[in-house]
């Protein structure tokens, strides 16, 4: 439900620290939107005009206040052949229908799904992205002149020296001030946000796509949206959590996929990219200060200033001021203290969390990697319930009865112990199975009953299942074939 007051918070209640950190924030965005645009095959101007659009709309429509979403590395490398075969035409009206597929996803709560997600995957996925953000400044870092380094050495000393100086004032955008001024006033040679790539001089055109509207159209950019929504949510719900723990607040994550939704629909109707939640920009903006909604707008809406009004004074910006920012966004971000809990954790949230990373690095590709993590945890999670699971059992006095106790979760992992446990060679007249102390997952538990009953049954034995629960007997009635005759009773008899 929509809280006027909780909402005016989130624009008004840290107007400087918001308004600096988005300015900050900005600076920041330009090489990574002009860079994602030559990773997507775009002109530069497509990148910044989504940036500009992306944070913009998603300050006011998002679920995360403070979290800074703009065009990505991410949905960028999604889009190359939709761009080499099809043109840009079409990659606008993929972003359009990538827009309205993560709106549905956002009605549809599937901003839930984060619950499965566990911590050492996102430790791991944090990880990661500490390690990309490093890897692209590296083309910054190899083969360059002595002064570049002089330069971010200089500039890694501002934004951890000057907070003891006065907090007032972001480090990160006092460095790249003070290196920018050295830079033009002392002449100095050096590669500048200028050499990356030309500039827009003007603003963004309202227009639709200009694609047929057809159901061939549809063929064509229906995989490649599915793919963009899916990689942008994940990215997005991800961040969205990193800064829920950064900030100690709470977040929407179905307002968030909504928001990225709209902000992408934006992004498509004045020519630009898909894009999604950037961690990178989103520590930043936190680190500088930044929490409301306010600093993501101050991002978008400065960054389309910087390009227009300002670009004469951006384009002199070295980028070893920037590097500076970006290796103090990696250091910042990625989690030390996970090295020392290699250790102490249990060795299956470790592995885990390296394979995460691993296949992140490897790939360059954060859904793999986040698929590969939650596979894994799910796969070591169900390794664990199945060890808890046991069958115990009593004889009666005369030798012809005996009485199968099972204890714990009965579900596929476990099911083959569960039919393991009974012992057939016996010669008895009766058994009972009491599962009051278990629970029958899935139609994997209901077979291994079944297998258990019959073969029982097969050899002229009585068979009395007891102790079934409500949900345990909801699966039994749907799936069991031993005992169809007695579906409704607690007790179920099955001779």
């Amino acid at each position: 439900m929509f809280n006027l007051t909780l909402y005016k918070r989130e624009w008004f209640s840290n107007i400087r620290a918001d308004i600096l950190s988005g300015i900050v924030v900005a600076l920041a965005l330009i090489p990574e939107a002009i860079g994602f645009s030559v990773i997507a095959g775009v002109d530069p101007k497509v990148g910044l005009f989504a940036s500009f659009a992306i944070a913009c709309v998603s300050a006011f429509v998002g679920g995360r206040p403070g979290m800074i979403s703009a065009a990505t590395a991410a949905t960028a490398v999604l889009m190359v052949t939709l761009v080499k075969e099809h043109g840009l035409e079409y990659l606008f009206a993929a972003t359009l229908l990538m827009g309205l597929i993560q709106i549905g996803a956002g009605f549809l709560k599937l901003g839930r799904v984060m619950r499965f997600v566990s911590r050492s995957v996102i430790t791991g996925f944090v990880n990661a992205l500490a390690i990309l953000i490093f890897m692209a400044q590296l083309p910054e870092l190899i083969g360059v002149p002595g002064l570049t380094y002089a330069m971010i050495a200089a500039g890694l000393a501002i934004i951890y020296l000057f907070p003891y100086v006065t907090k007032a004032i972001p480090s990160p955008l006092v460095a790249i001030l003070v290196l920018t001024g050295a830079a033009y006033w002392g002449g100095l040679d050096l590669r500048t946000v200028g050499d990356l790539g030309e500039l827009p001089s003007a603003l963004p055109i309202f227009a639709l796509p200009q694609v047929p509207l057809t159901f061939e159209t549809l063929q064509i950019i229906f995989p490649y949206s599915m793919a963009l929504a899916a990689v942008g949510l994940l990215e997005s719900l991800l961040t969205a959590q990193i800064v829920d723990d950064m900030t100690d607040t709470p977040s929407s994550k179905s307002q968030e996929c909504i928001g990225q939704g709209a902000s992408n629909i934006a992004s498509s109707l004045i020519g630009g990219m898909g894009g999604c939640a950037m961690i990178g920009q989103s520590v930043i903006n936190v680190t500088s200060g930044g929490r409301g909604r306010l600093s993501t707008f101050v991002a978008g809406a400065f960054l389309l200033f910087l390009i227009l009004v300002l670009d004469d004074l951006v384009r002199v910006i070295p980028m070893a001021a920037l590097v500076a920012v970006m290796i103090m966004v990696s250091i910042g971000t990625f989690s030390w203290r996970s090295i020392l809990d290699l250790r102490r954790n249990p060795l299956s949230s470790s592995i885990v969390m390296l394979a995460t990373v691993a296949t992140v690095v490897g790939t360059h590709d954060l859904a793999k990697g986040v698929l590969v993590g939650v596979l894994l945890s799910g796969v070591f999670f169900a390794g664990k319930v199945a060890k808890l699971f046991h069958v115990r059992s009593t004889l009666s006095g005369d030798g012809t009865e005996r009485t199968y106790h099972v204890d714990g979760q009965v579900f596929f992992a476990s099911a083959g112990s569960f039919a393991a446990a009974f012992d057939f060679t016996e010669t008895l007249r009766k058994v009972t199975i009491d599962v009051t102390e278990a629970h029958l997952w899935d139609i994997s538990a209901v077979a291994a009953l079944d297998k258990v009953v019959l073969k029982y049954r097969r050899q002229g034995v009585d068979v009395d299942v007891i102790g079934v629960n409500e949900a345990s007997a909801h699966m039994l009635d749907r799936f069991a074939l031993h005992d169809k005759e007695h579906a409704a009773s607690p007790a179920r008899s099955a001779h």
